[in-house]
């Protein structure tokens, strides 16, 4: 297991925190128009300041995979794990949809389109960082839980595998890593947002259709696109509060 922040404990968690908020601080977020290249505030000793979240616009989605590939690469994830991935949507003339993501499309889509295809687009998924998460509460020994600054995080030291948290995520985004047999999931690069780099997934988007910020400042970029545009999120009959929003988003994803 590697030792970066990306795994931390309780205890390792707030003995870093203490050690290093009030050195620490994010850098520019990139937006697209206006917004580009606005730089969020430094971090405050007070974490609770921050709430964490991410803007995905479906419209400039290529499907190339790029965001995959970095993510697998800067977590050390195994060929067939995905924290991640981009799904391809197709619908025919009959409104019949097909849904396809060869392996989490590390490597985008490599196929041609249907033939009988007469609209298609990609949707990346990833955890959607829930306030009101269905994973911490079945959680039987705790090791998933909510950092100060909003971001859902597991202690695989003290994860079991027993695999409850997957099975309670309506989202699909975690899984049990085969080794260690533990929980993992997109964790917002939390080892990289403290060192004043964004989401690796944001860095290699080449067509900036990610967006990622600080949701309790009204002056962050995600805020503002968030305020001017119509924007929605996946299941919200769940009432997860879920902070993954999404522009442009099409009725057949689910």
């Amino acid at each position: 297991m590697r030792e970066d922040h990306s795994h931390l404990t309780r205890r390792k968690f707030m003995r870093w925190v203490l050690a290093n908020a009030a050195g620490v601080c994010v850098g520019s977020l990139s937006a697209w128009g206006k917004f580009a290249e606005q730089s969020e505030p430094s971090l405050p000793d007070n974490l609770e300041e921050y709430d964490w979240g991410f803007l995905i616009d479906i419209s400039r989605c290529i499907g190339c995979g790029r965001c995959v590939a970095a993510c697998n690469q800067e977590n050390h994830l195994s060929a067939n794990h995905f924290r991640t991935w981009i799904e391809r949507y197709e619908i025919d003339e009959q409104n019949r949809v097909y849904i396809d993501s060869p392996r989490g499309a590390v490597r985008g889509f490599l196929s041609n389109r249907r033939k009988t295809s007469v609209k298609g687009y990609f949707v990346p998924k990833q955890c959607h960082q829930c306030r009101d998460s269905a994973c911490t509460q079945v959680c039987p020994v705790g090791a998933t839980y909510h950092a100060p600054d909003g971001v859902v995080l597991i202690d695989q030291e003290q994860c079991i595998g027993c695999g409850y948290c997957v099975q309670a995520c309506p989202y699909g985004c975690r899984y049990i890593a085969d080794p260690p047999g533990v929980a993992d999931k997109c964790d917002m690069c939390y080892h990289r947002i403290h060192q004043n780099q964004k989401p690796v997934c944001v860095d290699f988007c080449p067509t900036h259709a990610r967006i990622f910020g600080n949701l309790k400042d009204p002056q962050s970029p995600i805020r503002q696109i968030l305020r001017k545009r119509h924007y929605t999120t996946l299941k919200p009959e769940n009432k997860t509060d879920p902070k993954c929003f999404y522009l442009d988003l099409n009725p057949e994803v689910k």
